[in-house]
């Protein structure tokens, strides 16, 4: 996807949100994240949105704080995350291809890195969103859903950080059933996982791997994001427990 695209969504994304937590109120539960009440969701990912707009408008070449969580409730809480999710929008959609900046997973720029992972924080925490409104989400296209999964096993999973980790040696395959390029081979061990993308259309999962993990690649993502049961687990369903209890993405 080209950063345009990534803005678009982001866009789109960002407006959703907001409009589902307009409709469920700031008090109702949030299904995805039971910890949180939608005010939470709307106050953590406004200062996101906040955050990485600083390093793209004011040019951080270094790691920068995030500003806090807001003291807004109600009416004025939805009208800041909009008004920040705007100005995210227009930071992005106007900044020059070669701004210099920090930012912390691989990417062919800095402004391809905030564009893709703005797009992406946006859409998972829309889920949420939604989540809080009871009934399905809005769609999620096949092709960003399986940009979102390389992000997170290549990128995130890729750092230090990552505590998906076992005392033996073991293979962990993550497919998308509707999209046959869409196949990664997460090796896992003491050390952070190494997850490689293959261009296998057919995969068996009883050939050189310990278990896989699969489905259309909107449920995976939201799957390996926490946020809905995997759709199918077949070897190991150890190591579908061990993403579950050991992957997740905290803010800090």
């Amino acid at each position: 996807m080209e950063i345009p695209e990534f803005v678009e969504t982001l866009d789109r994304e960002g407006r959703l949100l907001v409009a589902a937590a307009e409709s469920a109120g700031v008090d109702a539960k949030v299904a995805t994240c039971p910890d949180w009440q939608v005010r939470d969701l709307v106050r953590h990912t406004g200062m996101v949105h906040r955050w990485a707009t600083a390093f793209v408008a004011e040019g951080h070449t270094s790691y920068h704080p995030d500003g806090g969580l807001p003291d807004l409730d109600g009416d004025e809480l939805l009208t800041w995350f909009g008004e920040g999710h705007r100005t995210l929008v227009d930071t992005l959609a106007g900044a020059s291809p070669d701004v210099r900046c920090w930012s912390f997973l691989p990417a062919p720029s800095p402004l391809a890195f905030w564009a893709r992972r703005q797009a992406h924080e946006t859409t998972v925490h829309r889920v949420d969103a939604e989540s809080a409104l009871g009934g399905e989400a809005a769609a999620i296209p096949p092709g960003f859903a399986v940009d979102g999964i390389d992000e997170l096993l290549c990128g995130f999973h890729g750092r230090s950080k990552s505590r998906v980790r076992t005392e033996e040696p073991r293979v962990l395959r993550v497919r998308a059933t509707d999209r046959p390029a869409a196949v990664w081979t997460v090796r896992l061990s003491s050390q952070p996982p190494l997850s490689e993308r293959g261009e296998r259309a057919q995969v068996d999962v009883h050939a050189d791997v310990d278990g896989e993990l699969a489905g259309p690649a909107a449920q995976l993502y939201l799957a390996l994001w926490n946020r809905v049961p995997f759709p199918s687990v077949t070897g190991d369903a150890s190591l579908a427990d061990l993403w579950r209890e050991k992957s997740g993405i905290t803010w800090s």
